[in-house]
């Protein structure tokens, strides 16, 4: 199980020494853990995901070129055809969803072949980092094999909840743990003792 901690601005270079397998950093100036800034080096191993929501396809390319991006993360509306345009860049896209208490899982079909992995987050106001958690049960009707990432609302209270969630026939595709705003101090400044905790919980 891997672990994405989203949302970096500001302590990037201390919660990179927890080694999570993915660092995301939103460029959506809409976003208060917009990033602006040059990425700091991270150790080996650290996947670099830039997060956006319904941006033109050269100005994700511009950012995959500035901070040298592993992956994209795909927040918004876009089309197969834009995730197709962007699987040329050879670089891992993954699809955004949102779930609330149902889901349409027919919508992924057009997906499948253009996006590297879906990411489920919770269905709110803003396009993430709303807090709370959807419905996982929701996940006992996915029908694809293509590894998820699991966002959405996860803190240090939820660990209990994906351990469990992790022992289920439906988490079988589950690639990673994707967590943001409850490991958050302030909007992008990350409380590194919680994800210490969080990870070891998880992880051992």
């Amino acid at each position: 199980m891997k672990l994405k901690i989203c949302g970096m601005k500001y302590n990037t270079s201390e919660v990179a020494q927890l080694q999570p397998d993915y660092l995301g950093f939103i460029f959506y100036d809409k976003s208060p853990r917009n990033f602006e800034g040059t990425i700091t080096k991270l150790p080996k191993g650290i996947k670099k995901v830039g997060v956006f929501v319904d941006e033109k396809v050269e100005v994700i390319v511009n950012h995959i070129e500035k901070h040298q991006l592993d992956a994209i993360q795909l927040h918004g509306h876009e089309s197969p055809e834009v995730c197709r345009l962007l699987k040329t860049t050879r670089k891992e896209i993954i699809k955004v969803f949102s779930i609330k208490n149902e889901f349409d899982f027919s919508i992924l079909k057009d997906y499948e072949d253009v996006v590297d992995y879906f990411l489920f987050d919770t269905k709110g106001k803003l396009p993430g980092g709303n807090g709370y958690t959807f419905n996982w049960n929701v996940l006992n009707n996915y029908p694809s094999t293509k590894p998820y990432f699991l966002s959405g609302g996860i803190g240090l209270n939820e660990t209990e909840s994906i351990l469990s969630f992790l022992s289920k026939q439906e988490s079988k595709y589950c690639h990673a743990i994707d967590v943001n705003s409850k490991f958050e101090i302030e909007p992008g400044l990350k409380n590194i003792e919680d994800l210490e905790k969080f990870k070891t919980e998880l992880y051992k």
